[in-house]
């Protein structure tokens, strides 16, 4: 089968190259990949954005695919789901019905109050002045939300009443897109994790929990980004507590989509807060695969990917065994550009992949593009029109993954593929997988 991943990033290098393992899959393309899918055997970058609709509708429809897996946000929220499938075109995620889980988070509590969902008191206000008014009367900590898409970066926990309504002004005046409200949280304490599930819109099965690290700074301080680093499986989600949470959220929240009549295939990703007596509430929901937890969960899993998303998207994933999983712990951690997540150069040459996949960790690309060696003088390495020359292209570089039979060995190897790498104002974390590097855990 021929399938056609959409998006740039770290998360689609991961779909496309576990895809790849996929016995039944024999060419992957990607709209429009970064510079490590164009290095990917029987791989191919196409020149189409995630919104050019028109453009990948007619490359899935003149090539023949046979699925197309949607990994950003941003399209699904925008439709591209719905425009395939009127085309008859097979396609791995939620329509934009679905999609509003992630693309408005006052949809989304709403939704989770309906569905009877554990989460954290909120309030949303379409004026910032009634925003202000209701965080002086709670007082801080407290937590600033944009509503709608924000890269993982519109989320502000406020330490004082001053930088809640700083974050209020922020996203009123735009900084986060055309955002008509703003939701207000209680600041909820604990651990956060990451559970991420397939779902065919009737059975859901999740996938390994994650830990992310959101922080630009070492122990968990400075802004929000993307995500710095991940690591799987989580010991905080015990087995116990995955299958409370399979019960309290990931059904109740299936159901209440289907009672709507949306028809939701794909990821369904639940951001949770867990406390220290193992109570847990949701932060959020996303509608597609986490970046960069898929890094860490997808090497772990034995099961071909292109199974299970083709069971998804044909409504029989019941049928499916259970998922099959690698015994150990995966660690990824994200190489990021200097500046990053505020303003960052692009174009610094990388080296060094090659030496720390020789030792064994999966180097994932996001924000890397090949040019031509001659491009530009300072990159000149060769003679030869053909030659290229990879760079840096994005905010988060690069994702070293490593694998092992626990968290102290995954995390070594990471990290070891790390010092191998190079590139002008790299920055790193340092401590990704401090909570659980020293108490090597075996699975």
């Amino acid at each position: 089968m021929k399938v056609l991943v959409v998006g740039s990033g770290g998360r689609e290098h991961a779909l496309a190259w576990k895809l790849l393992r996929s016995p039944q899959v024999k060419q992957v393309y990607c709209a429009p990949g970064n510079g490590g899918t164009a290095i990917l055997e029987r791989c191919q970058n196409l020149p189409l954005s995630v919104e050019d609709f028109a453009g990948i509708s007619e490359f899935a429809r003149s090539h023949n695919i046979d699925l197309v897996v949607v990994g950003p946000e941003v399209p699904l929220a925008l439709g591209i789901t719905d425009n395939l499938q009127r085309l008859g075109i097979k396609v791995f995620g939620p329509t934009r019905a679905g999609a509003q889980i992630e693309a408005s988070k006052a949809w989304a509590k709403a939704l989770m109050q309906e569905a009877k969902i554990p989460t954290a008191k909120a309030a949303v206000f379409h004026h910032a002045t009634a925003a202000k008014d209701y965080v002086n009367a709670q007082g801080a900590p407290i937590v600033v939300k944009a509503d709608g898409l924000a890269a993982g970066k519109g989320v502000t926990v406020a330490e004082t009443i001053a930088q809640a309504h700083k974050a209020i002004d922020a996203i009123f005046q735009g900084q986060f897109g055309k955002d008509e409200f703003v939701v207000i949280e209680e600041c909820l304490t604990g651990q956060e994790a990451s559970v991420l599930a397939l779902t065919d819109g009737l059975t859901i099965r999740p996938l390994l929990p994650a830990q992310d690290h959101k922080r630009i700074g070492e122990g968990d301080t400075g802004e929000n980004t993307g995500g710095m680093g991940v690591y799987a499986p989580t010991p905080v989600v015990t087995s116990e507590l995955m299958v409370e949470i399979e019960a309290k959220v990931l059904q109740p929240a299936i159901a209440t989509l289907k009672q709507k009549g949306i028809d939701y295939r794909g990821v369904l990703y639940a951001g949770l807060m867990i406390a220290p007596d193992g109570n847990f509430k949701v932060l959020e929901f996303n509608c597609r695969f986490g970046d960069p937890e898929t890094q860490a969960i997808l090497p772990l899993l034995e099961t071909p990917l292109a199974e299970l998303l083709l069971a998804c998207v044909e409504q029989r994933l019941e049928q499916m065994p259970p998922i099959a999983w690698k015994s150990g712990a995966s660690a990824c951690v994200v190489l990021a550009a200097g500046g990053y997540p505020g303003s960052y150069e692009k174009g610094k040459v990388i080296s060094g992949i090659d030496a720390a996949e020789a030792l064994g960790a999966n180097v994932f690309h996001a924000g890397t593009k090949l040019i031509q060696a001659n491009e530009q003088n300072k990159l000149t390495t060769s003679h030869s029109p053909l030659a290229t020359q990879l760079v840096t292209n994005g905010g988060r570089v690069l994702g070293v993954t490593g694998i092992g039979k626990n968290f102290e060995q995954a995390i070594a190897l990471a990290y070891r593929g790390v010092d191998c790498i190079q590139f002008e104002k790299m920055y790193y974390r340092r401590d990704i997988g401090y909570r659980v590097k020293s108490k090597a855990v075996n699975f």
